[in-house]
């Protein structure tokens, strides 16, 4: 989420275009199944599921003021999604589940509009693109060597829309400090899960294998701060470095 920079001009609290300001971000990953479906899938007597189980995603960003009315957000994060992989067969009254995580990154870039409802609060709303990545594929087995499961990733470098509503506390010199939530949906299926189930027993061994679509849709909550910046200071450095030719 983008905002402008501040400053106190007077007595008056005016924004900045042209100001650019720097910010932490951590995202809890909320699993809701409206937003990201469980993957589930039957074959003959057998039961698979991905359930998506939450997550965490950090990293930074940049602001950057356009105008009075408008500012640009881009930046770097990582994205761990953890995900319950379950096989449960009714015959042989097999039930189990393990746990693993998928890791992607992320360069969003979003556009930001903002209301004024306090003298230092704010509420913003954005609308952006994003880029994400994911570097490898993943791999969990639930330890007996009967339930197996494998992430396969759809392309390394996959393309997103995303939005996020929130509300932003500004101070003069300790920063600003964000509260808000993001909703992150790619334009295509993630990557294809291949859920598989083996019996080594009698009379004689047996495997079964399906693949399903995970979608990388997500919702999170979003704790950012953005460290404060003094357009005013900021102008008598740059004035600065032009007469010493810095």
């Amino acid at each position: 989420m983008c905002v402008f920079a501040m400053a106190v001009h007077g007595g008056e609290l005016r924004a900045q275009a042209g100001v650019t300001t720097l910010g932490l971000q951590v995202k809890p990953v909320i699993p809701v199944a409206f937003f990201d479906p469980n993957v589930s899938a039957e074959l003959e007597h057998l039961r698979f599921g991905m359930d998506l189980q939450g997550g965490i995603a950090y990293g930074m960003s940049v602001r950057i003021g356009l105008s009075r009315m408008l500012s640009l957000e881009t930046g770097l994060g990582q994205i761990q999604r953890r995900y319950r992989f379950s096989v449960v067969n009714d015959t042989s009254g097999y039930d189990q589940s393990k746990r693993m995580r998928y890791v992607g990154y992320e360069i969003p870039i979003t556009a930001l509009v903002y209301l004024r409802l306090g003298e230092r609060t704010w509420m913003n709303t954005a609308l952006g693109a994003s880029l994400d990545f994911y570097p490898s594929d993943a791999e969990a087995s639930m330890g007996n060597g009967e339930g197996l499961v494998f992430v396969y990733r759809e392309s390394w470098a996959q393309a997103s829309v995303l939005g996020n509503i929130g509300f932003e506390y500004r101070t003069d010199r300790s920063g600003y400090f964000y509260l808000g939530a993001t909703y992150h949906r790619p334009f295509t299926t993630m990557a294809q899960a291949e859920m598989n189930w083996s019996y080594f027993g009698p009379p004689a061994p047996q495997r079964f294998t399906t693949t399903a679509g995970l979608s990388g849709t997500y919702l999170t909550v979003d704790l950012r701060y953005y460290f404060h910046e003094d357009p005013e200071k900021r102008r008598l450095r740059r004035e600065r470095q032009r007469r010493t030719g810095a």
